[in-house]
């Protein structure tokens, strides 16, 4: 099994510090990869860099950074930089984010979000693989003037989309490397977002896709604490239109159902079917919801399932 955590920098203290410090013990724990979520805060691709940089061995991802108000030309630079830190373990995930949060945060106008991923995706790709892009879209322009390969940035850098909705998933599959869905339970992942990135890429003569699964959750014995905590971290996700779906579609009435709760028997459990419905990974996130106790204790779990 291809296990990972999703880690969030401390609000106190030195957030880089403190990220690198929990990348190791997860690293110790077992566990392959860690994950960085992008806020309006720090930088995840850098973050993730630094984090590639100072804990050998551990693959390290974006989870997502959203396309709206950045350019494939910088994005790229972030990418190869953090791939060549990290030595070829930088994976980068990507996604449109949520328009209530993009447009008063950015100014910008959240328009035509399915050709800006395409166009984003075709320009970033060429970039990525052959150090150069000369792409006039409807949406942007990539045409460096000069090199913009980063030495050392080898193998290029696989790129992940937060895609869940068909048209989304159309565009992953066609030209990314995988998809990186969050609140799509079991059910979802196998009659819905597998299929339907799988189709993608196999009409573009692409390699099958990786589906790498975001699940939140917890080994804990305080299962009402787990599930009041959950309530109130994934309240957010009942208000956006794209996680609101995926709910409905696992037959659940709030994210908070989603969130995986237990013992190391009942999560164990959980986490084989979402690699029974199809996912090629499994990266727990919110495993801090009762401490970090649990969160230890769901590390420890999640380095055993991968070393089994």
């Amino acid at each position: 099994m291809e296990l990972g955590v999703a880690l969030n920098p401390a609000a106190t203290g030195n957030a880089v510090d403190d990220v690198v410090a929990a990348a190791r013990r997860a690293a110790d724990a077992g566990l392959r990869s860690a994950w960085i979520g992008q806020r309006f805060d720090h930088d995840a691709i850098a973050l993730a860099g630094i984090v590639g940089r100072e804990v050998p061995g551990l693959r390290v991802g974006t989870s997502a950074v959203p396309i709206f108000a950045r350019h494939p030309l910088l994005v790229s630079g972030q990418a190869q930089t953090s791939q060549a830190a990290a030595h070829g373990r930088f994976q980068l995930g990507l996604g449109l984010g949520a328009k209530d949060l993009i447009e008063p945060a950015f100014g910008v106008p959240y328009e035509r979000p399915i050709t800006r991923l395409r166009e984003f995706l075709t320009a970033l790709r060429s970039l990525l693989e052959t150090g150069t892009a000369d792409f006039r879209g409807e949406t942007l322009t990539a045409a460096p003037p000069m090199p913009a390969a980063v030495a050392g940035a080898e193998p290029p850098v696989p790129v992940l989309v937060a895609a869940m909705a068909p048209q989304a998933l159309g565009v992953a599959g066609e030209l990314a490397d995988g998809t990186l869905p969050f609140l799509a339970g079991p059910r979802t992942l196998e009659e819905r977002i597998v299929p339907q990135i799988t189709a993608a890429a196999e009409r573009a003569g692409r390699p099958a896709p990786r589906v790498v699964a975001l699940v939140a959750g917890v080994v804990t014995g305080d299962v009402d604490a787990a599930r009041a905590a959950a309530a109130e971290a994934t309240a957010f996700y009942d208000r956006v239109p794209s996680y609101r779906r995926v709910i409905e579609l696992e037959g659940a009435e709030r994210a908070a159902d989603l969130v995986v709760v237990g013992d190391e028997e009942q999560v164990a459990g959980q986490v084989r079917r979402y690699f029974d419905a199809g996912a090629t990974e499994v990266v727990f996130t919110q495993t801090d919801l009762t401490g970090d106790a649990d969160r230890l204790r769901t590390w420890r779990l999640l380095g055993d399932l991968t070393r089994s």
